[in-house]
């Protein structure tokens, strides 16, 4: 069964395109009454930051996060591959390395064969093994569909946190990842692409945003600000960086990279309810000039364990760019910080 299953036949919507809309979360949020923030929660859900940095000590601090989604692939170990990567991304996007992940997992017993669940657990716990981290639990329930996630802690240096609050005017942006894999995904649902059509994307989702690991101590702490690319796309994820640090970012969207079917697909309409959601959360604060409907689209297209936004010294850029690249062969300069402005987004 495992070999045949199309594990995204099985659900309405997947990956991070399943996710609460921007708009519908912040209202839930803002009726919520949370405990009283802790002296020692350096990082929490104030700025819609990747995950919750707690200070142990002066030298250490603990990066804590939870994803989990559908399927957004038919392959059973490829999806739990992604949704392991997605979730560590988390931690790598705070400058902090993961230590230990705990699996979430609801599985339909009675519709899937439990090969299923064997193989989505091992494609996480090779991505997990890869970061150098530790699968050491999780939960599970029998549901009526396919869910898998991880939660992970992670540890970073107090005074080294990556969060999206930090972007200062004049910084460079650098984007690690192509975007597109929204639309790639949504064609593959609707049996219009195959696997193989865009393995590109499904290998770019599959891979450790592990940029912290990747780079020498003087350029992790060249890096102001950074957050990574998900369900609310780029546009969406600019959006929370550019209000946590009052800055206005501008991007050059010819400069930005892209799978190689993603605007095809765009344009043939295999859109989600995300490319929507995404597009009027940041509608009243972005700037969009003449830039053609499909490269808007992209920009709201809601991206799956997407690529990390690093907002950097200018003199760091380069060489930033040419250690990573070998690795994350898109990664690029993308646009640059502006002290604030009437619009936070500057779409060139």
């Amino acid at each position: 069964m495992s070999e045949t299953i199309k594990l995204t036949q099985t659900v309405q919507k997947g990956g991070c395109a399943a996710k609460v809309a921007a708009l519908e979360l912040r209202k839930i949020l803002a009726q919520v009454e949370f405990p009283e923030t802790p002296k020692e929660l350096l990082v929490g859900a104030a700025t819609f930051d990747d995950a919750a940095v707690y200070q142990v000590n002066a030298e250490t601090a603990l990066v804590q996060t939870l994803d989990f989604f559908t399927p957004i692939v038919d392959t059973p170990r490829t999806f739990g591959r992604i949704a392991a990567a997605n979730a560590l991304s988390d931690v790598y996007a705070m400058g902090g390395k993961p230590s230990t992940a705990m699996a979430i997992f609801a599985f339909p017993l009675a519709t899937m064969d439990t090969s299923v669940a064997v193989e989505v657990l091992q494609g996480a716990s090779d991505a997990v093994r890869e970061s150098g981290a530790a699968l050491v639990g999780g939960h599970t329930i029998d549901d009526d569909t396919l869910k898998f996630g991880l939660s992970v802690t992670g540890f970073v240096h107090p005074k080294k946190i990556w969060s999206n609050a930090g972007a200062q005017a004049g910084d460079v942006l650098i984007l690690t990842k192509a975007l597109g894999t929204g639309t790639l995904t949504a064609a593959l649902k609707r049996g219009e692409a195959t696997e193989e059509d865009i393995q590109d994307a499904l290998a770019s989702m599959g891979q450790l945003n592990d940029v912290p690991t990747r780079l020498p101590e003087n350029l992790l702490s060249a890096i102001h600000a950074a957050t990574d690319i998900t369900g609310f796309g780029l546009a969406g994820h600019s959006l929370n960086m550019a209000r946590a640090s009052d800055v206005s970012l501008e991007l050059n969207c010819e400069k930005l990279p892209r799978f190689t079917r993603a605007l095809e697909f765009i344009e043939k309409g295999f859109l989600t309810k995300a490319h929507r959601t995404n597009a009027e959360y940041v509608h009243s604060e972005a700037r969009f000039g003449d830039l053609p409907a499909e490269l808007q689209k992209l920009l709201f297209d809601p991206q799956t364990s997407g690529g990390l936004l690093l907002a950097v010294e200018p003199s760091a850029a380069d060489e930033i760019v040419a250690i990573l690249k070998p690795r994350f062969e898109f990664t690029r300069v993308v646009g640059s910080v502006r002290p604030a402005q009437e619009h936070r987004l500057i779409f060139l």
